[in-house]
């Protein structure tokens, strides 16, 4: 995530800030720059549209969720329905009237929005429900009902389903310590879950399946099996040799999640690191040790996974020894053992276009209007923990 700056007052800004914190303009995130932009109203009747402050050519409406606090992204007036790029994959939202529903719902709107950043970053394919009506990209964001089953987090033919409480901060440590992860964050499932809206676009019926299941096994092993036997069993025996996660070695499908979520995790915090300009250069160690390291490159831009790692790994030393020097768990605790990092590889040439003679293939969003929570839910989702 690169750093933002108010082009009235050359403030400093963040991705999520709806108003610029030195000179109060309103702002607005236009996907198709990659820019947060100081945007001024435009007199034009009943329809109140904007235009980003010194650019007249060009005029966007702000998206519809704006009213709720919850999007600062922009569109072009009479697009999507009235909502942005993101929001129009919502297909279920939480019942806002319900106390403490709409600060969850800011959280996961936050989240999805730095998700769809990096999607866009890496050029990868956002289908929505009306172009492909089997296999769109849709969101259902769910509350636990009074009585009867959780809602559980998870993937199925391109819908994702997150349960609300995921957004509340004491209830996911909860589930975090009970199900002995070492980390379990809002923005960590978003990204988990669109790796398997990504396998269905990228590997499924693809010259990319067979490097795929080279790469991370047999997909065709039954999933329930497999679910069954990891919470009976738990990880095998020297699982950390191969896999980047416990999660991981359940299922070959939740080892390309897993996979892909971390490859999402390093592009994004290395553009962030390279946008402070940071670089790590350890007391007492030469020149040229792998403990040091400047972050100069765009990570999506990389011609392999290589720099990537390079980068990465004395990045997050130094970032975990920070945690600890306050009191906190490691930022990143997980080591990227070769295996891990050959999947990696396999990632980065996979979103590039690379596996199997595959071309990259260009973002297409259309709209999916929401519909209340009290609509009965699509197909149940894959169960993911």
């Amino acid at each position: 995530m690169k750093l933002f700056d108010c082009q009235v007052c050359d403030q400093t800004l963040h991705f999520e800030n709806m108003h610029c914190e030195g000179c109060g303009h309103r702002l607005g995130y236009v996907p198709e720059d990659r820019d947060l932009h100081a945007v001024v109203p435009v007199e034009t009747g009943a329809t109140q549209t904007w235009h980003v402050v010194g650019d007249t050519t060009r005029t966007f409406a702000i998206c519809g969720n704006a009213q709720h606090d919850a999007c600062n992204w922009l569109l072009s007036p009479g697009e999507g329905d009235g909502l942005c790029l993101a929001c129009r994959h919502n297909n279920t939202i939480p019942n806002l009237s319900k106390p403490g529903n709409l600060d969850l719902w800011r959280l996961m709107e936050a989240a999805k929005r730095r998700l769809f950043h990096t999607l866009i970053e890496l050029k990868l394919p956002i289908v929505s429900r009306e172009e492909d009506p089997e296999r769109g990209l849709v969101f259902e964001f769910r509350s636990d009902p009074a009585t009867g089953p959780k809602v559980m987090t998870g993937h199925n033919k391109g819908r994702i389903t997150i349960a609300i409480a995921e957004a509340d901060d004491a209830e996911r440590e909860r589930r975090r310590k009970a199900l002995r992860e070492p980390y379990r964050t809002l923005l960590g499932h978003f990204r988990h879950e669109v790796a398997h809206y990504y396998w269905d676009r990228l590997v499924r019926g693809t010259p990319a399946l067979e490097p795929c299941r080279a790469t991370f096994g047999d997909e065709r092993a039954s999933y329930k099996d497999a679910l069954k036997r990891h919470y009976r069993q738990g990880p095998p025996a020297g699982w950390r040799d191969h896999f980047v996660s416990a999660y991981a070695t359940m299922h070959p499908w939740e080892d390309f999640a897993e996979t892909f979520a971390h490859y999402l995790h390093i592009v994004d915090t290395l553009d962030t690191a390279g946008a402070f300009g940071v670089a790590i250069h350890p007391r007492d160690v030469v020149q040229g040790d792998a403990l040091a390291v400047a972050v100069d490159f765009r990570p999506e831009q990389a011609d392999s996974v290589v720099p990537l790692v390079q980068a990465w790994l004395p990045l997050t030393f130094a970032f975990n020894s920070l945690n600890r020097s306050m009191g906190l768990g490691d930022l990143y605790p997980f080591v990227l053992n070769p295996a891990v990092v050959a999947k990696l590889g396999f990632i980065h040439d996979l979103v590039r276009g690379r596996v199997g003679g595959e071309q990259p293939l260009q973002p297409v969003v259309e709209r999916v209007a929401p519909v209340p929570e009290n609509v009965p839910p699509g197909p149940p989702p894959e169960v993911e923990i």
